[in-house]
């Protein structure tokens, strides 16, 4: 039995079109115990390093749409640059592949490589990930660590999970926009 026929039987058999909407959406949702498996898989680090992230993560903004894991760099000396890729997960859909660039500007040097597995809320339309969204980031990144950050644009809110090695430290008022092209002009 595929998606339309199952929703065709719950609404032969009274469900209301929302309830039938609104349990798509929910299905279509990650648990906690997912996002930590696959980001723990993804960092190799243990679960329980990865399950604190979760936890905080998912007690301000609850159960994400989709995920994004991939591998960036940046450098600062008070301007700085982010250039990353990545592949964007959601359920039933098909893997597609995702970049994301960036300037910013403050109190920042340094280098860094991480990983990142960015969290994606309210995102409903794949569509809705390409844009600018910008941001207030605060790091110390030497050797090694988890930082996160929240990001919002268009009623989409991103969490990017990092974990990278290098030395940058400072603040900074930065943006980054998401496309499905690479692109290697910064602004």
């Amino acid at each position: 039995m595929d998606r339309k026929q199952f929703i065709a039987g719950l609404l032969a058999f009274g469900a209301s079109p929302t309830s039938v909407l609104a349990q798509e959406a929910h299905d279509a949702r990650y648990t906690a115990n997912e996002i930590t498996q696959a980001g723990a898989d993804f960092f190799g680090i243990t679960t329980e390093a990865m399950a604190k992230a979760v936890q905080h993560i998912f007690g301000d903004l609850g159960l994400p749409d989709a995920y994004i894991k991939g591998d960036e760099g940046s450098g600062a000396f008070i301007l700085g640059l982010r250039y990353g890729s990545g592949w964007l997960l959601r359920k039933g859909v098909e893997p597609q592949k995702v970049y994301w660039k960036g300037p910013s500007v403050g109190f920042d040097f340094g280098g860094n490589a991480a990983k990142s597995f960015t969290l994606i809320y309210n995102l409903r339309d794949t569509r809705r990930l390409f844009q600018r969204f910008p941001g207030v980031e605060g790091s110390v990144y030497f050797i090694a660590g988890l930082g996160v950050n929240y990001q919002r644009s268009g009623g989409v809110t991103l969490a990017p999970i990092r974990s990278g090695v290098g030395f940058r430290a400072g603040a900074n008022v930065q943006y980054q926009v998401y496309s499905d092209k690479r692109d290697w002009f910064p602004l």
